[in-house]
């Protein structure tokens, strides 16, 4: 399959498309709406992403004991050179160093079936390559010990925190963190 999807590309000229009024090529844009690019053509994902009618797993079921998503994707961002932050609004800053529960879908980080560090998505995956959503979509946790990776929604506890400039663009992390049924 792998020979002959090659051979299918080496005979397939590369396409371009020429500027209507030059020689030169255009580079072609992003699939994304809007061309994938946040504030200043900064690359940002946003929102809490889309859970695909054709999932296999099912959406989270509703509970009152969690944060809600529609919450955590209440967020405004802005740009500081080249960057983007976010601009958290007050209910959500309210909530920075005090135990929460989140409900999500694992995004392993760690090699393993048991995982002690993983982000917790408000959608599941579809790719193992992309990110469902945002990082206003995603909670990174770490936990007080390991918790055997599941591809159905799971419930965390622990220390919540709001992040204003995280060098790796989260926007929030709970520590501490132990699964709730």
């Amino acid at each position: 399959m792998a020979a002959l999807l090659n051979a299918a590309w080496a005979a397939e000229p590369a396409k371009t498309t020429a500027a209507p009024s030059s020689t030169a090529a255009v580079p072609l844009s992003s699939p994304i709406a809007g061309g994938g690019n946040g504030a200043s053509g900064i690359p940002a994902g946003t929102g809490a992403g889309v859970h695909s009618p054709n999932s296999p797993f099912a959406p989270l079921p509703a509970r009152v004991d969690v944060l809600a998503w529609s919450m955590l994707t209440a967020v405004k961002t802005k740009v500081e050179k080249n960057r983007v932050l976010p601009v958290f609004p007050s209910d959500i800053q309210a909530l920075n160093k005090k135990t929460q529960r989140v409900q999500g879908f694992m995004m392993p980080l760690e090699p393993g079936e048991k995982q002690r560090h993983f982000l917790l998505a408000s959608v599941p995956l579809t790719c193992s390559f992309c990110t469902p959503g945002g990082p206003e979509s995603m909670v990174e946790v770490k936990t007080k010990t390991p918790v055997k990776y599941s591809l159905e929604a799971v419930v965390v506890e622990g220390e919540f925190a709001v992040l204003q400039d995280d060098p790796y663009g989260l926007y929030y992390r709970i520590t501490d963190a132990v699964p709730v049924k």
